[in-house]
């Protein structure tokens, strides 16, 4: 049997493939490098370029590898793109998730784990946010993982697919071992940003908002390592080859960080004062999102191991600065 990664040459990808490569399964990753790189994938697991929502290589891929789950992570990910260009995203996000839920049907594929975003909340009127809250999403990456999750829920209703749903926090960090990272050429998110500014490839970092009724004014955020976050997926795999039902649930560690919070850590552990500059919140920002997350360590054998903001952003900061020479 083999499990296939969607979207496996990216960074959550990246790490996920080389922890069920650490846990003795055999991988088949298929990814168009459109936004990762074929050396992230290591050597021991079946790169395929092509992409995930062709039907006749999902079928082919399938048979041919005996594949019995599918890992579905790919799709590229930046809000401003998102709203200046929402067809094309949801092509990615939406239509191609489709192709992959009916081919898995139709070959036999029994359990898919799927990667959804706190963004389906939108801005909860309770924080931490439960999984059985409203869920109201305010930009379209949260609209369409939304989307991908009622497909989901109707596969298992009409053929029984197996599914587990993790609605993740944001994805920071890089492997401990500094095997893989972020690597995504014109990342938008708050983190990347920050280190590339900490490392002189930005001159100044763009807060958006600092009037918020937090602490600092600025955002807050939860927070998972991205090594944490993709064993969450080995454990929910783990979970539906043991016979367990679907599940959705929150993966993150419970824990909110502001916007100003990770730009003192980074500055802190880079030894250097960064340009911060004040800039007017954008359309929609929520300001508080914070996942409660006590229904996931009650139905998986999980736990986050990095759940420290000084951790994760070490080992970012530490790919970071090797960056320029592995992506060359």
């Amino acid at each position: 049997m083999s499990v296939m990664v969607t979207g496996g040459a990216g960074y959550l990808g990246g790490q996920l493939v080389l922890e069920l490569l650490d846990a003795g399964e055999k991988v088949v990753v298929i990814d168009n490098l459109s936004t990762g790189f074929d050396w992230a994938v290591p050597d021991d697991a079946e790169l395929i370029v092509g992409d995930a929502g062709d039907r006749l290589l999902l079928n082919h891929v399938m048979r041919s590898r005996s594949v019995d789950a599918v890992l579905h992570l790919a799709g590229a990910h930046s809000a401003p793109d998102m709203v200046a260009d929402p067809t094309a995203y949801y092509l990615d996000h939406t239509i191609k998730a489709r192709e992959i839920i009916a081919a898995a049907v139709a070959n036999g594929v029994r359990h898919i784990v799927f990667p959804s975003s706190l963004a389906v909340y939108g801005a909860p009127e309770n924080v931490p946010v439960k999984e059985t809250d409203a869920t109201s999403p305010t930009d379209p990456y949260g609209a369409y993982k939304l989307a991908v999750e009622h497909m989901l829920d109707e596969a298992s209703l009409a053929w029984g697919l197996g599914h587990v749903t993790l609605r993740l926090g944001h994805v920071a960090g890089a492997d401990p071992a500094g095997r893989s990272g972020e690597a995504t050429i014109g990342a938008t998110h708050l983190v990347k940003i920050v280190l590339q500014a900490a490392l002189g490839r930005r001159d100044h970092i763009a807060v958006f908002g600092t009037g918020y009724d937090t602490p600092d004014g600025t955002g807050i955020r939860d927070y998972i390592h991205v090594k944490d976050a993709a064993s969450a997926h080995l454990s929910a795999l783990r979970h539906l080859r043991a016979g367990g039902a679907s599940l959705r649930l929150n993966c993150s560690t419970g824990e909110g960080h502001s916007v100003l919070e990770v730009i003192d850590v980074v500055q802190r552990l880079a030894g250097r004062v960064l340009d911060v500059r004040a800039r007017a919140p954008r359309p929609d920002d929520i300001p508080v999102l914070v996942a409660a997350v006590s229904r996931i360590r009650a139905h998986l054998d999980w736990q986050p191991q990095y759940s420290l903001l000084d951790t994760m952003l070490g080992h970012a900061l530490a790919f970071e600065r090797r960056l320029p020479a592995k992506a060359a």
